[in-house]
């Protein structure tokens, strides 16, 4: 599942014929019952579902009847399965030779279970149960749901399915855990007219003679089932063959050509990771089907042959698409197709290992994105952002280890996170570094061998990697940075020594919210260089460790390459000597030492002056990327010193004057030969400078906005999302007008969803109050109101919160269940003033169950230290500036 998460610079900077697939399957035996977190009973186990289903689109409701071949495994007098908003209607079971039996049901809604008791004692043996009920469609992406979106021929509906976590209840009465995987047959009755797309390619079609048809799949192979999938709509589909697999965009009629290049993306992701893992995709098709709206909980699910995408992150309108668009659609597929290996043939036994799942296919779609498109400039600086990604989170008291404990559905909801994706890619990153690509690839080709069809642990993937890689004690390196959470700091100092330097290097703990902590302990891997063209030199730092580098000429940099999952803390004299050489470093070096510095002077390790400096001298030839983290500086002061006008005001002129020589330097509009980070670079320094108040950037903004109303086209593809954005953030009555028209008259329904958004982006007050009040409306569609909110809530955390809490019960209905206990503390999340805490501790005792408040906490905490942080960094910052005349 792609995730929807904070880029990782944001964050640096503050997811054959089958016949023989199911033969296959059977011969690998399932992961021992007993040795797997289940909340089920372990007396039975289906091995396969044959479900029959009708959905009624126009009432939100279907009609269900599923077939389910179980093998109780000892004698039983009840059968207990997961169930969510289902109606039962008559249930059996069945034996060979044997009388049919009727259970009484009884359905606890709590635990989401429905069981089946029976007046005598079941045998150890196999079983049919039969089962026909009826279930709801929702308008969120849970369980079955139904998206209506705007045509010329007015609206429609298409309805999907979304499972992952624990939502295939609410579709299938089944054993909805992962490690229950199973075989799958579907038939789906629908409108004759509405293409029907599941995991599997169609086996057959009957029409029923009164516009419907009845359409059977062919069996899946062993599966969990959270990966199975429906969908029915208008729809267009477009396919391509490579490898003897056909491969399939789906997305609403008239559209299918929005989607070709994630079409051909998925075909080179394919070819890649076929390579890759060693063993062939396994299916016969895989599709990749687009879906209207948003969901407040991901952007792309994996389900097995059928990928789920919203429209955002799988089509490009050419008048409206950017080289930003293109690398999500890319490295949307090529996450969610990593998955067809990590999760759907290899599935984690439980959700405590979701990070073999999400942070392996987060890995993986950063490595793919950098093999096959070099011209995106991703291969220079991507391993900086890769592990310092997920530091910001990790560094605080209410972080967690990568592999966890999971309980509850609720807190498999909230496993995944920053520390589950942008942790896991970053700890897997460094570890195949530490072993080589060839030893960690050999790892993980073992891995899938031995356990395809079936489920695993983290400690499979190691004991392969181990076998791969001897005498590297690599299972205790992964260990310390897998079962226990926090960010390891390597403090560096040096000395020359009868001609050559002696690093001295020390393991401790950075930490945001508490400097007394005593640190844990990590084995932690270093490669250190001397100057520029030096050879690194790798060293297994457990506690402390000394390296010799030739030469005393060069000072000695710490990760080099930055790979390493820890930050770095050099001792003053070091430090200024790096500075001075700062501009020979290779970009993804001289990233790595802004980002530690600027984390390490934001929580008093290093002087502010040391980050700041380091802004300053970036030259104006430096590279893109440098350039993207000097405006995140300086937009940080503007932040910092919110709510002091007079000394904002003298801030945001010094930022100008650093800031507007660059902008003038590339211009408003692309020029030929522009790289993407060149031109992903104008867009930020424009959005930057119009956010500092820039008036000659906000004069040009308004300007482009009024030709662009005039003719569309008029405003390039790269520009469009940001003049409109910042026209938004300032925009008053007048304005918010204009905008909100281009809402109500947009037919396409993907850019309809920006529009509203950015109705609710506005500084002024009583314009995000009307975004609010729109929001609980039908008129910006289901899936748009809880963005909205979202929206409101950067500028006006209390606004929103407050008005969300007020009209919780209609708010409830505009999110995902599984989201709630994130959506409502996250609204306050950029609050300034400590009386937000006291009104998510109030919420989270009234609403959120005890064990599900990971969240509120993360959030309350969150508020608290950067309130704290600032009244200690202001001085500092203040006292620099000072300096510099400011």
């Amino acid at each position: 599942m792609r995730r929807i998460l904070t880029t990782a610079i944001a964050l640096a900077l503050a997811g054959a014929g089958s016949a023989a697939l199911a033969q296959t399957a059977a011969a690998v035996p399932a992961t021992a019952p007993a040795a797997v977190t289940t909340q089920l009973p372990r007396d039975v186990r289906p091995t396969n579902y044959d479900i029959e289903v009708e959905p009624h689109a126009d009432r939100l409701a279907f009609d269900g009847k599923v077939r389910i071949n179980v093998d109780v495994l000892a004698p039983t007098r009840s059968i207990t399965l997961n169930a969510a908003d289902l109606e039962f209607g008559a249930v059996r079971l069945e034996r060979a030779n044997g009388k049919a039996l009727a259970p009484k049901t009884s359905v606890d809604a709590a635990a989401q279970t429905a069981t089946f008791s029976f007046d005598q004692t079941l045998p150890a043996g196999s079983y049919l149960l039969t089962i026909e009920y009826k279930g709801k469609i929702g308008t969120q992406a849970n369980g079955l749901f139904a998206l209506d979106y705007p045509t010329e021929a007015g609206k429609q509906r298409a309805l999907y399915t979304q499972f992952e976590n624990s939502d295939a209840r609410r579709f299938i009465p089944s054993w909805d855990e992962p490690a229950h995987k199973a075989t799958f047959r579907l038939a789906v009755t629908a409108p004759s007219a509405q293409m029907v797309v599941s995991n599997m390619p169609v086996a057959s079609t009957r029409g029923l003679g009164d516009g419907r048809t009845l359409t059977l799949f062919k069996p899946s192979p062993k599966m969990s089932t959270y990966l199975l999938f429906l969908s029915v709509g208008d729809f267009d589909r477009a396919t391509l063959e490579d490898s003897g697999v056909e491969i399939g965009v789906i997305a609403q009629k008239g559209k299918v050509e929005q989607a070709r290049f994630a079409l051909e993306a998925s075909r080179d992701v394919l070819r890649e990771f076929n390579d890759y893992f060693g063993v062939a995709y396994p299916l016969p098709k895989l599709d990749n089907i687009a879906a209207p709206g948003r969901s407040q909980f991901f952007s792309a699910m994996e389900n097995w042959g059928a990928i789920f995408t919203f429209e955002s992150s799988l089509l490009l309108d050419p008048a409206t698409s950017n080289v930003s668009d293109q690398q999500r659609v890319f490295t949307t597929a090529a996450h969610e197709i990593a998955h067809q290996w990590f999760g759907n043939l290899v599935t984690m036994a439980w959700w405590d290992d979701l990070w073999l799942n999400e942070g392996f296919a987060t890995w993986m779609e950063g490595r793919t994105t950098r093999k096959l498109h070099p011209e995106w400039d991703a291969d220079s600086v991507d391993a900086a952002f890769t592990s310092r990604g997920a530091m910001g989170q990790d560094a605080f008291a209410t972080t967690h280890p990568v592999v966890q404990h999971v309980a509850t559905v609720e807190q498999a909801s909230q496993a995944f996170d920053g520390i589950t994706y942008g942790k896991g890619a970053a700890v897997i990153s460094m570890l195949e570094d530490y072993v080589g690509e060839d030893a960690w690839r050999n790892g993980v080709r073992s891995y899938i061998g031995k356990h395809a069809y079936g489920n695993a642990v983290t400690d499979d993937l190691w004991a392969e990697i181990e076998q791969a890689a001897p005498g590297k004690q690599f299972a205790a390196v992964a260990h310390d940075f897998t079962l226990q959470p926090g960010v390891p700091l390597i403090r560096a100092s040096s000395a020359c020594v009868d001609g050559s330097t002696r690093v001295q290097l020390e393991q401790g703990e950075y930490t945001v919210d508490r400097p007394d902590k005593t640190p844990l302990r990590w084995r932690v891997p270093v490669n250190v260089r001397g100057g520029v063209d030096g050879k690194a030199v790798r060293v297994l730092v457990d506690g402390k460790a000394s390296v010799t580098l030739p030469g005393c000429s060069a000072p000695a940099l710490v990760n080099a390459g930055q790979k390493g999952y820890f930050r770095t803390l050099y001792a003053p004299a070091q430090f200024k000597a790096l500075a001075a050489g700062f501009a020979r470093l290779p970009v993804v070096d001289q990233m790595g030492l802004m980002l530690d510095t600027g984390a390490l002077a934001a929580v008093g390790l290093q002087p502010e002056s040391d980050s700041l400096d380091l802004a300053m001298q970036v030259p104006a030839s430096a590279a893109p990327e440098l350039w993207q983290m000097v405006a995140g500086s300086l937009g940080g002061l503007d932040d910092l010193f919110k709510g002091d006008a007079k000394r904002q005001a003298a801030i945001r002129a010094f930022a100008i004057k650093r800031l507007a020589p660059k902008f003038a330097q590339l211009g408003w509009d692309n020029r030929a030969g522009d790289s993407a980070a060149t031109r992903q670079l104008r867009s930020s320094l424009i959005s930057t400078l119009g956010e500092l108040g820039d008036a000659a950037v906000l004069a040009e903004a308004r300007r482009r906005f009024d030709a662009f109303l005039a003719d569309p086209a008029s405003l390039s593809p790269d520009l469009r999302r940001t003049v409109l954005g910042m026209v938004a953030r300032n925009a008053d009555a007048a304005t918010w007008e204009r905008l909100h028209a281009l809402a109500r008259q947009e037919k396409s329904s993907m850019l309809r969803d920006q529009y509203y958004g950015l109705l609710a982006r506005a500084k002024d007050k009583s314009l995000a109050q009307r975004a609010l009040d729109m929001a609980l409306t039908d008129e910006p569609g289901a899936t748009n109101g809880a963005a909205m909110i979202s929206a409101v809530s950067w500028e006006h955390p209390d606004l929103a919160f407050d008005f969300a809490v007020a009209h919780r019960e209609q708010v409830d209905g505009l999110v995902d269940s599984t989201s709630r206990a994130r959506f409502y503390p996250g609204l306050g999340s950029s609050a300034r003033e400590l009386s937000m805490v006291a009104k998510i501790n109030a919420f989270a005792d009234a609403h959120i169950a005890p064990t599900s408040r990971r969240d509120a906490e993360r959030v309350v905490n969150g508020i608290q230290t950067r309130i704290k942080l600032r009244q200690q960094r202001l001085p500092q910052v203040d006292a620099w500036l000072k300096q510099k005349g400011v």
